[in-house]
């Protein structure tokens, strides 16, 4: 068994950051259960913030089951990763959270009144009531291409995963990778950039047949080229690439799209002085709390006797969780529960109000 015991929370000081974002909750990760989570939370008047380490909602179920039939959601009798996360996504418009994409929550710190002050890699300050870290098996980050130097062009020329294809419209580009998102990239883009290069470290991918066949076809009709080899060396317009006969192949590019994969990391939260056991968070069953008060740990993250790391549980672990931390962010209020089929103050908070 792997555990830390220290003595709750670090220090930490609000003079060190400016102008934190005040807030009833923080919500880490924007996974399927991070998602409800803010539903829940929204449907008893909490407020929230959400931060995710990747550019865009989804977390493990979108980047690794996102085209995947999911046959376990109650009511639902199939759908993918991309689908749940989108209904869920509709779902919890109504309480208009804030996301706060591409960055990982670093610190947390206990604050004298009792709140959290909480640090991003970006810089971004939080001071929340409470905290719920839903970061599933860890922060999802892309894996990173080991070529010397390539750091000085993230983001300019190199872009790991990109949200958005648009910007790259009318450019040359290089689209590194071999499984579904690489593929339906490039084929996205050969009908927008000036030229596009697959770039694979062998001829065959890890993708639908279907998304296969569709490649192959663009290789045929030279809507794209495909180059067999793998990255050397890069100057921010000419990517060598050393191929599998000991050649060397030089494409010159405006952008190299790499999708190398994603890996989780459990990252920062580690340090953060909150009890571990094997790489996961104890919490009870009552409240979903560690073994901080407010902070609460719902889906893969957490661990207690019988824990299943299924999706469902998971929606369960953060519908408590958010009851519990009312405790916290209205001490001296009585919350009634209320149902969603008769409850006319729900019926407002989520817009069906009959008028």
């Amino acid at each position: 068994m792997e555990r830390q015991d220290r003595q709750g929370l670090g220090a930490g000081s609000l003079s060190k950051l400016t102008a934190p974002i005040e807030t009833d909750a923080l919500v880490i990760g924007a996974g399927p259960v991070g998602l409800f989570q803010v539903f829940q939370l929204g449907l008893l008047e909490i407020s929230c913030h959400v931060v995710d380490a990747l550019p865009f909602a989804g977390g493990q179920c979108a980047q690794l089951y996102g085209d995947k039939p999911i046959y376990d959601i109650p009511g639902t009798p199939v759908t993918t990763g991309n689908g749940l996360v989108e209904s869920l996504l509709r779902q919890l418009e109504p309480f208009a959270p804030q996301f706060h994409f591409g960055q990982q929550v670093a610190t947390l710190a206990r604050q004298p009144d009792g709140r959290l002050l909480l640090g991003t890699s970006r810089g971004t300050a939080f001071l929340a009531k409470t905290v719920f870290i839903a970061a599933g098996v860890g922060a999802f980050q892309p894996k990173h291409i080991a070529v010397p130097g390539l750091e000085a062009f993230e983001g300019t020329q190199l872009f790991y995963h990109p949200e958005s294809l648009q910007r790259f419209a009318g450019q040359s580009v290089v689209v590194q990778g071999g499984d579904d998102e690489a593929l339906e990239a490039a084929l996205a883009l050969a009908g927008s950039a000036r030229a596009v290069t697959l770039l694979h470290r062998r001829d065959a991918f890890q993708a639908e047949e279907e998304t296969q066949a569709r490649i192959r076809e663009a290789i045929s009709d030279g809507s794209l080229r495909l180059a067999i080899g793998q990255p050397q060396a890069f100057d921010g317009r000419h990517l060598q690439i050393a191929t599998p006969d000991a050649q060397t192949l030089t494409l010159e590019l405006d952008a190299w799209l790499a999708y190398p994969g994603i890996s989780p990391r459990l990252g920062p939260i580690a340090d953060w002085g909150l009890q571990l056991a094997r790489k996961q968070l104890p919490v009870d069953t009552e409240k979903y709390q560690t073994c901080e008060r407010g902070v609460f740990a719902v889906g893969d993250i957490n661990s207690y006797p019988g824990k299943k790391k299924l999706i469902v549980c998971g929606f369960h672990e953060a519908t408590l969780a958010a009851w519990a931390a009312t405790e916290i962010v209205f001490p001296d209020k009585a919350v009634p529960l209320q149902y969603t089929t008769t409850s006319t103050r729900l019926h407002e908070l989520l817009g069906v109000a009959k008028h």
